[in-house]
Order: structure tokens, then C-alpha cells, then sequence
């Protein structure tokens, strides 16, 4: 999407933040012995308050309100009865749709007391998010995010999944450019441009280079014994720094 109204870029706002207040919302209400059904319901009640749908949810029928993926599983993880336990890594992705605007985040979360290969993978990949973010500009190559993200990962000796990219978001989940890849592509000719709407998520690890898809159909799983996080925000390209929309409020 790209923005065309001041009215538009107001819905999108008004949907980021409630998305962002509800990831948030979600990690402080996590704990050990919780269901990832338990802690999805959160999720559920709080997007129901705001007014606002899941989006995997209407778009693709998802078995949950959010994905939440717990340590071999990346993403798109189906909320069920699996209890969180002290040292998990858990990654929860929230995107939801108000008045027909749709935005997107995630981040993972470790359930303390938190282990130094997971805590040294989030803070990776936290860092690879900011690179790539502080890259985009008006005008640059989409390259640039894939390169930004690979650069940080190879800083810190780690991998970047390579088979799941950032995405253009705001009138429906994924939209053009509808994968931006998480590396250097040299045959990448696409562009970023102003008031253009995307989401860029980086997903570094361990080890593993691929996820492969569980038999649910929909777990997003790496090989073991290699764990991956992921970190992401839906933003407005401009020609300088990109507008975040999925930022929580401070008291979220």
C-alpha cells in the first residue's frame, strides 16, 4: 500500500498501535505454566475490546488469533495446549485489521531465566531489525534490508533464515512487494518509495539457513538443534528515517 490520505495514514496508526499495545500486552502476561491457548485468549480479548479481527485469522482462516511459536518452531505456531516453561523462547506475531487497514509486529520473548544463546540470538536480531530499518529510504533498493540484515548477522556469527522475507502490509496482510528478502539478492531491481507501506521482520539464528513447515500445515519449524528469533515492524517509507506505526504505548 502506499499512503494517499492524511485519512489513511491516521487508520494505520490507530491499528498499529493496537497491535503494538497487544503483543505487549501479551509478553507481560506470559508466565511458566501458561498455554500458548491460555496466553493466545489474551490476545483474543484484547483485539475484541479495541474493536478491531485478527487478521491470519480472517485472511487465512488460522487456527488462532495470533501465531505464537515456541523454541524449534520460528513462526505461524498454532496456539494450543503446549505449557510454557522457564528458558523457552517464544515468539509471538500479532497483526490484526480495523476499518479495512491492516498492520503487523512480533517479537520473542524468553521466559526468565533466560538462556545465554537465546538471550545473544533475540539481541542479534533486535540490532538486525534497527540496521535494516535505519537503511530504508525513498528511492534506495529493497537490497538494502537484506544487506543491512546479513551484516548484522554475520557480525555476530549468526544465520538469517533466508525463506521468510519482510512484506507489504495496510489494505491486506501481504501485499506488494510481497517478499523483500532478508539477504543480499544482486538480482533484487525493485525499489522502495515514499508513503509506501511494509513490514520488515528479520529472522537470524544459530545455525539453521531454512525453515521447513511442521505437519499441521503450519508451524514454521528450523532443524534441530539450531533456535531462531524474530523481530518485526510495519512502517511508512519516507525519505528519511521510516515512520514505525507498531510502536506501544509506555504504559502498554
Amino acid at each position: 500500500m502506499t499512503l494517499e490520505t492524511e485519512h489513511d495514514l491516521l487508520a494505520l496508526q490507530r491499528i498499529g498501535k493496537i497491535v503494538a499495545n497487544c503483543l505487549q500486552h501479551m509478553a507481560q502476561t506470559m508466565e511458566p505454566g501458561m498455554t500458548t491457548a491460555e496466553l493466545d485468549s489474551c490476545a483474543t480479548r484484547f483485539l475484541a475490546e479495541h474493536g478491531a479481527e485478527s487478521a491470519p485469522r480472517k485472511v487465512y482462516n488460522f487456527p488462532g488469533t495470533t501465531c505464537i511459536s515456541v523454541n524449534e518452531a520460528v513462526a505461524h505456531g498454532i496456539p494450543g495446549l503446549q505449557k510454557l516453561a522457564p528458558g523457552d523462547l517464544v515468539n509471538i506475531d500479532v497483526s490484526a485489521v480495523l476499518d479495512g487497514y491492516y498492520a503487523d509486529t512480533g517479537a520473542s520473548f524468553i521466559v526468565p531465566p533466560a538462556p545465554p544463546l537465546k538471550e545473544a540470538i533475540c539481541q542479534a536480531t533486535q540490532e538486525a531489525l534497527e540496521a535494516a530499518i535505519g537503511a530504508a529510504r525513498a528511492g534506495l533498493s529493497l537490497q538494502v534490508i537484506g544487506q543491512s540484515i546479513e551484516r548484522v548477522a554475520r557480525k555476530h556469527k549468526m544465520t538469517v533464515i533466508e525463506n521468510l522475507g519482510s512484506h507489504g502490509v495496510g489494505r491486506g496482510l501481504h501485499e506488494e512487494p510481497r517478499f523483500i528478502p532478508p539477504i543480499f539478492d544482486p538480482k533484487e531491481r525493485r525499489r522502495l518509495h515514499e508513503n509506501q507501506v511494509i513490514t520488515i521482520e528479520p529472522f537470524l539464528s544459530n545455525g539453521a539457513r531454512q525453515v521447513d513447515t511442521a505437519r499441521d500445515g503450519w508451524t514454521l519449524l528450523t532443524p534441530r538443534p539450531y533456535l531462531a528469533a524474530q523481530y518485526e515492524h510495519t512502517m511508512v517509507i519516507t525519505k528519511g528515517r521510516p515512520l514505525i506505526l507498531t510502536l506501544p504505548d509506555r504504559s502498554a
